[in-house]
């Protein structure tokens, strides 16, 4: 059987860089190398596309960028008679089967990069246009759900020029809104960047600042006494979702340092949850990720009020990390999907959506 020639492609221009190289890392050490030739492609911080023939380590520490082939031409883009593919030094061209990006945050799961695979039709991993621009959008999001019923915390917004312009009014508006403490986040953002935790109103300006570095939106949502599940979803018209796991924070809440540096949080796969309530946030996931016409795989977030037992879609995520102590993979693998498995099958599911 002729092996399927895979473009791993990782870095970005995002506040997420780091953490994509560790996703990719993780993905290239865990491939089937035996059905994949795997061609890693790497986007340093400045948006330079590289080709990279090496190891995953050089890929997680970041030597990639000095390592990478500088002479090898990355062609995405049908030109005239200029075949995409990897054109080497030589002459030769290199076809690509299948796109795998491991790019987490804006310009890599926001819908940008996915509209050049679209142009390049080759098949690519993961969800389409629509789906990865709106499931990056918080605000977005929260339209959609309350449109379809989804069960949210209170929220609020604000943006750059508006609070910058009334300032006092703003916060004003905001503590009319919602109580303390309140998590304020940019709205095109992941892996928690850029995200705090709130009591007061000095904090509250410190946070929008912090969040506006990031974002000319910003979403405020009321903060809560809750458990934090999640559940993995995988599929394209048939839509699976994994048990649920909980997050057990070691700090306020699971912030980026906690995901993807230190592991100091714990978990619990399955959570310890009700089976009804394991049915109903699952339901819920597939529900969501149908709603965003979500194709291949995103990771959805959940808050079980302590008092209530209520249930909250917090956010979903489609393109989810996929390092060594990422909670998407982990969750596959308690349901009965080994990490390699998994890989085989967002592959035969990107494959498909070009059937």
């Amino acid at each position: 059987m002729n092996k399927l020639n895979v473009a791993l492609i990782f870095g970005g221009k995002s506040g997420e860089h780091e953490v994509s190289l560790s996703s990719a890392a993780s993905i290239y050490e865990n491939i089937n190398k035996d059905k994949y030739n795997v061609f890693t492609i790497g986007i340093t911080k400045e948006g330079t596309w590289l080709y990279y023939d090496g190891n995953a380590e050089n890929i997680k520490n970041g030597k990639w960028v000095e390592l990478a082939n500088k002479n090898v031409e990355i062609n995405l883009v049908p030109m005239g008679n200029k075949e995409v593919g990897l054109l080497f030094e030589d002459g030769s061209i290199q076809k690509i089967d299948v796109l795998f990006p491991v790019l987490h945050g804006p310009y890599g799961e926001d819908g940008t990069i996915q509209g050049l695979f679209e142009i390049s039709q080759i098949p690519y991993v993961g969800c389409g246009v629509l789906a990865s621009s709106t499931g990056m959008d918080k605000l977005i999001c929260k339209t959609i759900y309350s449109e379809i019923g989804l069960p949210q915390v209170n929220y609020c917004s604000t943006n750059r020029w508006t609070f910058r312009q009334n300032q006092e009014e703003e916060l004003n508006e905001i503590e009319s809104k919602l109580n303390y403490p309140i998590f304020v986040k940019p709205a095109n953002l992941g892996s928690s960047v850029g995200i705090s935790k709130v009591t007061n109103r000095e904090e509250l300006l410190s946070g929008i600042n912090e969040a506006l570095i990031y974002d000319s939106r910003i979403v405020l949502e009321q903060g809560i006494d809750a458990r934090e599940i999640e559940v993995a979803v995988l599929g394209n018209d048939e839509v699976k979702a994994s048990i649920a796991g909980e997050i057990k924070p070691a700090k306020d809440f699971y912030d980026y340092e906690d995901k993807y540096i230190n592991g100091a949080s714990t978990y619990d796969i399955p959570a310890k949850i009700s089976e009804a309530d394991m049915e109903k946030i699952r339901t819920m996931a597939i529900k969501a990720f149908k709603s965003l016409d979500g194709k291949g795989l995103s990771r959805v977030d959940f808050f079980i009020d302590k008092y209530s037992g209520e249930i909250f879609i917090n956010e979903i995520n489609t393109l989810p990390g996929f390092t060594n102590i990422s909670m998407y993979p982990k969750m596959w693998e308690a349901t009965g999907l080994e990490y390699s498995n998994l890989i085989d099958k967002l592959i035969e599911l990107a494959l498909d959506t070009k059937k």
